[in-house]
C-alpha cells in the first residue's frame, strides 16, 4: 500500500521543479528570441513560451499550494511558522510577478507577429513591453528561490 504522504511530497517536489525549471526555461529562451530583434523568431518562440507557461508553469503552480498545505497539515507544522510565512510571502510576490509575465509575453508575441506579417522592425511598444517582463521577472525568480531555501532549511527566523 502506498503511503499518501510520501505520494504528495514527491508530487510536491516534482510540481515545484516543472513551477522553476518551466520558469527559468521560457524565460530563457524568449529571452535569446528577443535578441536576434527578429520578429518571425518572437512570435515563433513567443507562441511556445505562452502555452508552455500555461500547460507547466500554471498548473504546477497551482499544485504547489494545494499539496503544501497537505503536507504542512500532515507533517504536524504549524501554518504560521515563521520559515512558512515568509515562503508563503515570497510565493505570492513570484504569482503577482507571473500573472502579468505572462500577459506581457503574449503582449509581445502578438507585437512580434504584427511585425513579421506586415514586414516591419518591431514597433516601440515592443521594447517597453519586453523591458517591463525583464523587470518583473527577476523578483519571480529570486522569490521561488528563496522558497527552495526556506523548505530545506527551515530556519528560524524570528
Amino acid at each position: 500500500m502506498m503511503d499518501f504522504y510520501l505520494l504528495a511530497k514527491w508530487v510536491h517536489v516534482l510540481s515545484s521543479t516543472i513551477l522553476f525549471g518551466f520558469g527559468a526555461g521560457t524565460a530563457w529562451y524568449l529571452w535569446q528570441a528577443h535578441l536576434t530583434r527578429d520578429p518571425a523568431t518572437i512570435a515563433s518562440v513567443g507562441r511556445m513560451v505562452v502555452r508552455a507557461d500555461w500547460i507547466f508553469t500554471g498548473t504546477s503552480g497551482l499544485v504547489q499550494p494545494a499539496s503544501g498545505v497537505y503536507l504542512v497539515l500532515h507533517a504536524g507544522w504549524s501554518p504560521t511558522e515563521p520559515w512558512l510565512l515568509a515562503a508563503y510571502g515570497l510565493y505570492l510576490l513570484a504569482f503577482a510577478c507571473w500573472v502579468p509575465v505572462v500577459d506581457l509575453q503574449i503582449r509581445a508575441q502578438r507585437l512580434a507577429q504584427g511585425a513579421a506579417a506586415a514586414g516591419t522592425p518591431l514597433p516601440p511598444e515592443y521594447a517597453r513591453v519586453m523591458r517591463r517582463w525583464f523587470l518583473l521577472g527577476w523578483p519571480a525568480f529570486l522569490g521561488l528561490l528563496g522558497v527552495f531555501w526556506l523548505m530545506i532549511a527551515k530556519p528560524p527566523l524570528w
